[in-house]
């Protein structure tokens, strides 16, 4: 194998691909690895840790055609720390394993390879191909995964749910502190009846890899969910058990109606934060034409900010995690956010102004 690449090309390719490599303990050694395979003027570069897989071409001027497996993080810090321009990279198999020359300039690296036979085969998806708008996806993606759970012991709220529904296809993600749901109104990517689990930590890839793409064609298998955007492949394994009923959690209507700009209630926040510290939650007093934030942490201090609202309902005092808040309100793409709520233990809702396509639900904290 032989063939030159610019360094910058190499650097996101090995990057990208390598997010999938595993180096978790008790695995096969050859999964920390990213397989690098020429043929013609096309590489291919492939990551997996058998539940997600990353595979990307681009074009190169290759010399000779073949394939190596080499460590993921020790490529890719090698390749973004070479002068920038061409980079050379080749395989001696003279040697009882071999080895790979990687060099640039007056740069010059040789790293031995992992096992080629070792690595897992890959196959190719199954399933009808739906192709969608990229930016639509993205944005959905945006506004749901955030709400996803990264606590393995409860793998199901690991998950974003994709379900189809009368008008279209909705998106739900929960850790059980949070809700979020989205609804794309006429999307096809799922059959009639149909819902598929996808692992949260793949969707957060996803975003990643689709860029600037226009188009996403996506693939449901029996087991397996893939994503296609431009020259970028991923491929998932779907979770398997039953997502919560959070139909539950939805209540039909909601007596207090808080309204207020999106920009003022961040910039308040991201400064009463500041002493919300050790899991002090943020204090919101609800009652006439302005919104007072709260925090209080006994024995370091207070911080507190009042902006304009509009604010229908009975005066109330309701509490919040800070950083869940602010990641519903960041997650919502109009100029003022509402906030829906029944009494301080009730879940919240959070919705752009005029919007009823996206939801965030949160819980709220009980504060003396």
């Amino acid at each position: 194998m032989k063939f030159r690449c610019e360094r910058d090309v190499l650097a996101d390719a090995v990057g990208s691909a390598g997010r999938a490599a595993t180096n978790r303990t008790g695995t096969l050694p050859v999964l920390a690895g990213v397989r690098m395979e020429v043929a013609g003027d096309t590489l291919t570069v492939t990551g997996t840790d058998l539940e997600l897989t990353i595979r990307l071409t681009v074009e190169v001027g290759g010399e000779q055609d073949g394939a190596a497996v080499v460590p993921a993080r020790l490529v890719g810090d090698i390749v973004k720390a070479l002068p920038a321009g061409a980079v050379e990279i080749s395989l001696d198999t003279s040697g009882d394993s071999g080895e790979m020359s990687i060099s640039a300039g007056r740069s010059q690296f040789s790293v031995r390879p992992l096992s080629l036979d070792d690595y897992p085969a890959q196959t190719e998806p199954s399933g009808e191909a739906v192709t969608l708008s990229a930016e639509t996806m993205s944005d959905a993606l945006r506004q749901v995964v955030r709400a996803a759970s990264t606590d393995d012991a409860r793998a199901v709220l690991t998950g974003v749910l994709l379900a189809s529904e009368d008008e279209g296809v909705r998106m739900v993600a929960t850790d059980s502190y949070r809700l979020a749901v989205r609804d794309l109104p006429d999307s096809t990517v799922l059959g009639s009846g149909q819902k598929v689990l996808i692992p949260g930590r793949a969707l957060n890839e996803l975003q990643r890899v689709m860029g600037d793409v226009e188009e996403l064609t996506v693939r449901f298998g029996e087991r397996e969910a893939t994503f296609e955007a431009g020259t970028t492949r991923l491929s998932t394994r779907l979770i398997e058990g039953e997502f919560p009923n959070y139909r539950n959690l939805l209540p039909s209507s909601y007596p207090n109606l808080l309204t207020v700009s999106k920009a003022s209630m961040m910039e308040a926040i991201r400064r009463v934060k500041i002493l919300a510290q050790d899991s002090t939650p943020v204090r919101l007093t609800l009652g006439g034409d302005t919104v007072q934030l709260t925090a209080i942490t006994q024995d370091v201090g207070n911080a507190a900010e009042e902006i304009d609202a509009s604010y229908d309902g009975a005066e109330m005092t309701v509490a919040f995690n800070p950083d869940y808040l602010a990641a519903g309100i960041d997650a919502i793409d109009a100029d003022d956010v509402t906030l829906a709520t029944m009494d301080p233990m009730k879940p919240a809702v959070l919705r752009g102004a005029g919007q009823e396509d996206y939801l965030y639900l949160l819980m709220p904290v009980r504060v003396p």
